[in-house]
């Protein structure tokens, strides 16, 4: 399951239900595929297709929207 938690612009932001345990997010547009980690700092996990223009743009707004990243994550995977 990963249930979509955001959509802004082109991009898809989703949580995968059966990862790894750190927190993190997915995002997902036609142009590819990338995975930010929200803790301790936002920093690039992985991408695929992106270019470096759209992988700035898509830190700002996971930068923008980490609270709400943060808070669905916990609603998402309680402890």
């Amino acid at each position: 399951m990963s249930p979509t938690i955001h959509r802004q612009k082109a991009y898809r932001f989703y949580f995968n239900s059966n990862e790894e345990t750190r927190m993190h997010v997915h995002v997902e547009s036609e142009r590819g595929k990338a995975k930010f980690w929200l803790e301790p700092i936002i920093a690039l996990a992985d991408y695929h297709g992106f270019r470096t223009h759209e992988l700035n743009e898509i830190e700002q707004l996971v930068k923008e929207n980490q609270e709400k990243f943060t808070n669905e994550w916990r609603r998402h995977f309680p402890k």
